[in-house]
């Protein structure tokens, strides 16, 4: 007796990928066949995020939230990012061929379209990939952007690729979110990470210094936030938290007496430790100094 076989079930597509694509031409393709009904084989795994809405992740935007009210810090955010969904935008680059050349289906082309992850320039010169919460917001940033869902992590890897040193989230949403180098990093090898500001390993290496260098004028050196890792809403409301840096200060105390030649000796002598030093180098992102003078 003949079996029946049955046809693949309907398998919606990715609500986030239905909404972009409904963003990008409407409810149906370039050939005018509708979106609507279009299905997947459901014995195979095309994406990760089959059933995402492309909406924000719950655990980021309470941490985000949390940081905004000043009942959380910019550690718990980067700790969420690290098993959140991003989406990564992805942009088409048209370009020159140098001669008409023949496609395999023997027509003509002199142009070429790659398609290309975009990076941003830092006002201090660092590269810098944005990353995009949810749809909307890159929809709103870039409306020709395509979306490609990815885990925090795996755009991490994807920005050190880049060489990129900071990782911006929802750059021109109402909250934006940077996570410095070090976040980066250690977002990418999947490892927890600790503001340098509040690492206890940086301030054995400054207690070392201040040690090596013994100097009479040389009375304490503590680590404290920078100035730069604060960040602003769209309201004008400010956070601890999130800001591209610097993201770390060291307050340097001394007694009066000292001419310009010899502080200028001293502090050559801390910074030369400072940078020497193999787990400061990798666990500060960007430093600045102050000096207090102690009577």
């Amino acid at each position: 007796m003949g079996g029946v076989t049955e046809g693949p079930a309907h398998r919606p597509l990715p609500g986030h990928i239905t909404a972009a694509l409904a963003a990008a031409g409407g409810s149906a393709d370039s050939a005018g066949q509708l979106w609507q009904g279009r299905s997947l084989n459901p014995m195979q795994t095309y994406h990760n995020f089959d059933d995402d809405d492309g909406g924000t992740d719950a655990g980021y935007a309470a941490a985000l939230a949390a940081l905004a009210a000043g009942t959380g810090d910019e550690a718990a955010v980067v700790q969420t990012l690290a098993t959140a969904r991003v989406f990564v935008p992805i942009v088409a680059e048209v370009a020159e061929v140098a001669q008409s050349q023949v496609g395999g289906n023997s027509l003509m082309s002199d142009k070429e379209s790659d398609m290309a992850l975009v990076t941003l320039t830092a006002p201090d010169g660092r590269r810098a990939l944005p990353v995009f919460s949810c749809t909307a917001n890159l929809a709103r940033w870039h409306p020709q952007a395509r979306p490609v869902a990815v885990y925090a992590s795996r755009a991490a890897l994807s920005a050190v690729a880049e060489d990129a040193q900071l990782l911006v989230v929802d750059p021109g949403a109402g909250q934006t979110f940077v996570a410095r180098r070090p976040g980066l990093w250690a977002l990418a090898r999947q490892e927890r990470w600790q503001p340098s500001y509040a690492d206890p390993q940086i301030a054995q290496v400054l207690a070392a210094s201040l040690a090596a260098v013994a100097h009479p004028a040389l009375l304490g050196i503590t680590a404290e936030p920078g100035s730069g890792i604060v960040s602003a809403d769209s309201t004008g409301r400010v956070c601890a938290g999130g800001g591209a840096g610097p993201e770390l200060r060291v307050d340097v105390a001394l007694a009066d007496g000292l001419d310009r030649g010899e502080l200028d000796a001293l502090m050559t002598d801390l910074q030369r430790l400072w940078s020497s030093d193999e787990y400061f180098a990798v666990a500060v992102d960007s430093l600045e100094v102050r000096l207090q003078a102690v009577r």
